[in-house]
């Protein structure tokens, strides 16, 4: 219970006492540095009911509380504020009722509760996972473990775009210029195997291009008769008629990407619970449209296309299917949706992690599927996110000079590696314990630091920056846990036993009161569907704990009590930081 939900009923109690009015709602927040206080109460909006002026009733309120509540030490007001200071005992046992239990913080699902479903990654299958793709994949991951925490039941799943005109695209370069080449033979990735001939494609097909323009044609006309670009599109005519000889070759290559993607997922420590591919899922929705159209959702233009018109909510007209009968995205992702109820009747909600630019289309889908009556589409979110950026400019993808994922988390280990050998202290590893700590590190500056920013903002990507072990990063949480963990070693004393402390230096005292926060923390970040909310407070948790550990004596100190207690602190901290960034898919090394 947190002391906000503790002081509410005697808060009330007072007033009731001394006013005999009664009031459903207490504000609270926190007290600001400059004064003395826990908690602080805002007195204002009692002006409403009670004629008072703020001081007086805010000194009649702490008075009664001190008298009253065992919590309450003492206070002071300040204007329309009423500073509450907590007493140490509360504190003291607050800690110790806390101490022994594992994943403070952490809620278990209730078994009568509607699931959700937080899809992310949702890849092309032509080319490999990109900068891109690594945001969207450690958003989803967090936000799915967050919820897990907060008590949902969790299922990730990702969607595949495995058809279409792009896939064909490197299929058919790889059949021109590929000369049968396997990742075996190549030595290469399944994933980038296939996408060195996607680029294979956009070279001959500009080299195609700029040859038509030469003999007169427009470069629109060009990019429509260019032969190649033609084959490729009675290749992908040929796949939707079932062709036997180019599905066992999207087969073959589409496997290719599986496992190269299979790779760079266990790289970036996420994974799933449920495939879903669109060659299963774009005709998905269809049937969906007459029911649509029976029930004066849809209707029908003259030339059989079925539109939604959604002028009278601020949007526009939709399309749902065109008039030759074929699907559009909006009707895949209606009947996926639906199919996905259908799959895993507990489902209630679901999320989509997918980028901002996609924010039209996920109010669109969401207000189609209310209208078509699913009450689960009230549990619908989109977790819209911005683009990541290099400092040397945006990702590309179809010129090959995209961000690879894969090299990325390389280029992260191998900064964590060139930083940690700068710094030293690491004569005593074998060579496998480096290996295994410069990627710890490596990943979790890289991961922190896309996560520590509110998804909806853009965000400039610094490798150097993010490896740095002072200030908001990975690294800096990292060698605090480990720093704790050394202490922990050092502890030649039993420190088990319960303590009971009379008075708590001040260090002490913040440093609870900071651990206190996590279980609201993790409610308001799946609330909010924002791992940034966990990044930050861990960050706060570990400053506050490093002027803990600057402030006073933990093995050094002489008295016996102290030191068991503050050691049993350290080891809570600690606790708190690998349950934090579990959320966030980041390791914690034991030492560093």
């Amino acid at each position: 219970m947190s002391l906000a939900q503790i002081l509410t009923p005697s808060i009330q109690q007072a007033i009731q006492a001394l006013f005999d009015v009664t009031v459903e709602k207490i504000e609270f927040q926190t007290t600001r540095k400059e004064f003395e206080g826990d908690i602080t109460m805002v007195i204002f909006p009692l002006l409403k009911v009670i004629k008072s002026n703020p001081a007086e009733l805010g000194n009649k309120i702490g008075n009664y509380l001190v008298e009253n509540v065992s919590e309450v030490a003492r206070f002071n007001v300040v204007s329309g504020f009423l500073n509450i200071v907590i007493s140490d005992s509360y504190y003291v046992n607050f800690f110790n009722g806390i101490k022994d239990g594992k994943q403070f913080g952490f809620v278990q699902p209730n078994p009568a509760e509607k699931a959700v479903m937080v899809e992310y990654s949702s890849p092309n299958t032509n080319k490999p996972l990109h900068l891109g793709h690594v945001r969207n994949n450690l958003l989803g991951y967090s936000v799915a473990e967050i919820l897990k925490a907060s008590g949902k039941k969790v299922y990730k799943t990702q969607i595949i775009n495995d058809r279409g005109i792009h896939i064909c695209k490197s299929m058919l370069a790889w059949e021109k210029f590929g000369d049968g080449e396997t990742p075996e033979t190549s030595g290469l990735k399944g994933d980038k195997l296939v996408g060195k001939y996607y680029v294979e494609f956009d070279k001959a097909y500009k080299t195609e291009i700029n040859g038509l323009i030469e003999t007169g044609k427009t470069e629109e006309e060009a990019k429509k008769q260019a032969p190649i670009i033609i084959e490729a599109q009675d290749m992908l005519k040929k796949w939707e008629a079932g062709d036997e000889k180019v599905i066992a070759l999207w087969k073959k290559m589409n496997q290719w990407v599986y496992d190269g993607f299979a790779t760079t997922y266990t790289n970036l420590g996420v994974d799933f619970d449920r495939y879903y591919y669109e060659s299963n899922t774009y005709l998905l929705g269809k049937d969906v449209v007459q029911v649509g159209l029976d029930k004066g959702v849809f209707e029908k233009d003259p030339d059989g296309s079925v539109w939604i018109d959604l002028t009278d909510e601020g949007l526009d007209r939709k399309i749902v299917l065109r008039s030759d009968g074929t699907a559009v995205y909006m009707t895949q992702d209606i009947g996926t949706a639906i199919q996905r109820v259908k799959d895993m009747p507990d489902v209630g909600g679901m999320v989509y992690t997918v980028g901002n630019e996609q924010d039209y289309h996920f109010k669109v889908l969401f207000l189609i599927l209310k209208k078509l009556g699913f009450d689960w589409a009230s549990s619908l979110y989109h977790l819209s996110y911005g683009m990541v950026d290099l400092p040397s400019g945006k990702m590309k993808s179809r010129e090959g000079t995209v961000v690879d994922a894969d090299d990325l988390m390389q280029d992260m280990t191998d900064t964590a590696k060139q930083i940690s050998e700068d710094l030293g202290k690491l004569d005593s590893y074998s060579d496998d314990e480096k290996a295994k700590l410069y990627k710890t590190i490596g990943l979790g500056a890289l991961k922190y630091y896309i996560l520590k920013v509110d998804p909806k903002k853009r965000i400039l990507f610094n490798p150097e920056e993010s490896v740095d072990f002072a200030g908001n990063t990975g690294p800096f949480i990292q060698y605090t846990y480990a720093r704790i963990q050394s202490i922990i070693r050092k502890a030649d004393f039993d420190f088990s036993a319960k303590i009971e402390i009379e008075e708590l230096h001040e260090k002490e005292k913040e440093l609870v009161k900071q651990i206190e926060l996590f279980p609201e923390v993790i409610q308001n970040a799946a609330q909010n569907h924002s791992p940034a909310l966990i990044a930050n407070y861990t960050y706060d948790l570990v400053k506050e704990y490093n002027s803990f550990y600057q402030s006073v004596h933990i093995l050094g100190e002489v008295d016996l009590t102290k030191k068991i207690f503050r050691v049993q602190l350290s080891q809570k901290v600690a606790e708190v930081i690998k349950s934090a960034f579990q959320l966030l898919g980041i390791e914690v090394p034991e030492r560093m």
